[in-house]
């Protein structure tokens, strides 16, 4: 890589090796268009240089905070001179990870009381059908169906048609906080056999704080990739009309 860098040109096996990526990945995020279209040899062999780089530099910074498809247009709107949408997707990303924070908050303060307080009903002992509680959650029936084929509710029959205790309701509710906060149906169902085994929230607490290192680690890798982003604005802005060549002298080499 030394070597290649002191020559101003790179290998894709250059450029895979430094991120631990196989050459034809590299080869495949050209295609895919989130790093620039190389130059070539005379006999057709693929020529990248220091643009190549640093976009792959950033390109895979981003992918642990955006993912792939904010990483990838992210790095598109970049390489066809349009920052303003780059930036926009980045913009977004942050709201997104803000109002997820904002929803940990709700879910932590709303589940310790649904999950600490006696359950809630309409009145003592009196069970609600599949229509009523799918109002008063602002869900479909069928949302309700999933969650118990899922194992999160189990209302009892009578012949057809089902009927949720206080109970019920109250784990309908903090599955509907946990899956607005965007919890797979088989945690949920884990927190909430927790919870009727422990009788209290507990375990519910531990979710959540596992929940909020995962927004943390996100958010670094956030910062991490922005960083490597700008560095390669920083490159664009010092080498101005570089040369990338055109997609149509593409190979399969």
């Amino acid at each position: 890589m030394a070597r290649a860098r002191a020559r101003g040109a790179y290998r894709p096996v250059d450029l895979a090796r430094a991120h631990g990526l196989s050459a034809q990945a590299v080869r495949n995020y050209e295609q895919a268009g989130v790093i620039p279209p190389a130059a070539r040899t005379a006999s057709g062999y693929r020529v990248y240089t220091q643009d190549h780089a640093g976009a792959l530099d950033a390109y895979v910074a981003l992918l642990p905070g955006y993912g792939y498809r904010a990483a990838g247009e992210i790095m598109r709107s970049v390489l066809r001179g349009d920052l303003p949408t780059a930036l926009a997707v980045i913009d977004t990303a942050h709201v997104q990870l803000q109002r997820d924070r904002e929803t940990v908050d709700q879910v932590a303060s709303a589940a310790v009381v649904l999950a600490s307080r006696p359950p809630t009903a309409p009145s003592p002992g009196s069970p609600v059908s599949v229509g009523v509680l799918a109002h008063r959650l602002g869900v479909t029936p069928a949302t309700l169906r999933t969650w118990e084929r899922a194992g999160i509710l189990a209302p009892a029959r009578s012949r057809t048609a089902r009927s949720y205790s206080p109970t019920d309701v109250r784990d309908a509710e903090l599955a509907h906080l946990l899956r607005r906060g965007g919890h797979l149906l088989r945690h949920i169902a884990a927190v909430i056999e927790q919870v009727h085994a422990a009788g209290g929230p507990g375990p519910l607490a531990a979710s959540i704080g596992q929940w909020r290192e995962r927004h943390t680690t996100r958010g670094r890798a956030m910062l991490t990739g922005s960083a490597r982003l700008a560095d390669y604005l920083s490159f664009l802005d010092r080498t101005p009309g570089d040369t990338a060549t055109s997609p149509d002298t593409r190979s399969r080499r």
